[in-house]
C-alpha cells in the first residue's frame, strides 16, 4: 500500500476529487450526473467561455486544495492536464478521457524541462473524430512519465466504456 500523502507540516492530505466537463457539455451531463450519483463528496462545476475564463475559475475552486484527484473529459482533460502541469505538487492522479491535448493551449505544457511524475490514466475512444486518438497518444506519452494509456473501443463520448470503468479504485 503506497504511503499516504502529506502536506508540508507533516499532516496526512485528504484526497478531493473533482470532475471537470467538456468543451460543450455540463455538470449535468451523463458523466457529471454519474459522479453526482456515486460520489456525492466530488466537486462538479459549470464552466463556460474562453479557456482562460475556465482557468480561472478552476484555479480559483482549488486554490487551497491538496491531494487532488482530477478527471477532465475531453476540453475539461485540456484543463485537468494545465492545471497539474502548473500545480504538479497538488495532483495525487490525473484521469483523462479523451482530452484534448492537441490543442494549441497545451503546448506550453510541453515545454517543461522534465514530464511529470504523477499517476495519468488515459482512456480513449478508438473511433473518436473529434480528438484524435493518435496525435494525443504521442503528446501524453512526451508528457506523462507515469501514463497509464489505453485506446478502447467506443468513440469520443466513451459512453460505451465509461460505466465499466473501475471507478473506486480510479477515484482512491
Amino acid at each position: 500500500m503506497p504511503p499516504k500523502q502529506r502536506d508540508r507540516k507533516g499532516q496526512p492530505v485528504k484526497t478531493k476529487r473533482i470532475f471537470i466537463h467538456g468543451l460543450e457539455s455540463t455538470s449535468r451531463g451523463t458523466k457529471g450526473a454519474f459522479f453526482r450519483k456515486n460520489y456525492p463528496d466530488m466537486i462538479l462545476e459549470d464552466y463556460d467561455g474562453p479557456l482562460s475564463k475556465r482557468m480561472d475559475q478552476l484555479n480559483e475552486t482549488l486554490r487551497h486544495e491538496t491531494g487532488l484527484i482530477l478527471v477532465g473529459s475531453s476540453y475539461g482533460g485540456l484543463m485537468a492536464a494545465i492545471y497539474a502541469c502548473a500545480h504538479e505538487q497538488r495532483v495525487k492522479r490525473l484521469i483523462l478521457l479523451a482530452p484534448a491535448l492537441n490543442l494549441p493551449e497545451f503546448e506550453p505544457c510541453l515545454e517543461r524541462r522534465s514530464p511529470l511524475q504523477i499517476p495519468v490514466i488515459l482512456r480513449h475512444g478508438r473511433h473518436d473524430d473529434v480528438v484524435p486518438p493518435k496525435a494525443v497518444h504521442e503528446i501524453a506519452a512526451a508528457i506523462f512519465s507515469n501514463l497509464d494509456y489505453r485506446l478502447v473501443e467506443d468513440d469520443h463520448s466513451l459512453h460505451r466504456t465509461f460505466d465499466g470503468m473501475n471507478w473506486d479504485d480510479l477515484l482512491r
